[in-house]
């Protein structure tokens, strides 16, 4: 089109007919463009939802079977002196066999799986007491659950090694379950023959080659399996390997 042989009228009118065809070809209809803008804040808006929402982790059916299956466990406490605050750690098999009854409350933990171990665990199941943080760990004998899971004490008072300010009566914490002790075992049973055996096991295919202790060393209360539990008891009757 040449702009030259306009008048002054029909140049306006062709600028306005160009500009319309630049629109057209430029954009997109009305109904095309509303489209889209809603389209995009829909997906804007599923984008801020999947963002914001907390993500939802299905159980692990074979983790909570197994945990249900638990019926045997391992339980950590210090047989040597040792001050905090003021406060004698110490709690050996003897120090239990000295309470009334030959019973006392594991408080203490504060860990959140070994607090959740402490909250399955039922009446009359059995653990072994186990002697830690001193010059031979080892086994020393066994104890059986007489009160199961409630508040640990020990968490809402200032002057106790235990206390947790993050914690309170309304939204308590930490847990303790009530043992009773049972007997010693015939033989002390050390971490050195049992990690010798575990590491034997890890390779043959024994008894004890997913033992907790092992590959969950860092926890004060262990699960154990009713295989693991026999086998380790079954030790007392045999010399040190």
């Amino acid at each position: 089109m040449h702009y030259g042989r306009c008048s002054s009228t029909s140049m306006k009118n062709c600028w306005i007919l160009i500009m319309r065809r630049t629109k057209r070809k430029r954009g997109t209809s009305p109904v095309l463009e509303q489209k889209e803008v809603t389209e995009g804040a829909e997906q804007n808006s599923k984008s801020i939802s999947k963002h914001e929402k907390p993500k939802f982790v299905k159980p692990n059916p074979k983790e909570k079977k197994q945990q249900e299956e638990y019926q045997c466990w391992l339980m950590k406490s210090e047989p040597d002196t040792r001050i905090e605050k003021g406060m004698d750690m110490k709690f050996g098999i003897e120090d239990l066999m000295a309470q009334p009854s030959q019973t006392a409350c594991w408080d203490g933990v504060r860990n959140y799986q070994a607090r959740n171990f402490m909250r399955v665990m039922k009446i009359g199941q059995e653990a072994f007491f186990y002697h830690s943080n001193c010059k031979e760990p080892g086994i020393a004998g066994i104890v059986k659950i007489v009160k199961e899971s409630y508040e640990d004490h020990t968490q809402f008072d200032p002057k106790n090694p235990h206390y947790d300010a993050s914690s309170s009566p309304e939204n308590p914490k930490w847990s303790m379950v009530d043992v009773q002790f049972v007997r010693k075992l015939k033989r002390y049973i050390p971490l050195a023959e049992l990690k010798k055996l575990h590491l034997n096991d890890k390779s043959s295919g024994g008894p004890l080659r997913n033992i907790a202790l092992f590959t969950r060393a860092r926890l004060s209360v262990q699960p154990l399996t009713q295989d693991e539990f026999d086998f380790i008891l079954k030790l007392e009757d045999q010399k040190e390997v």
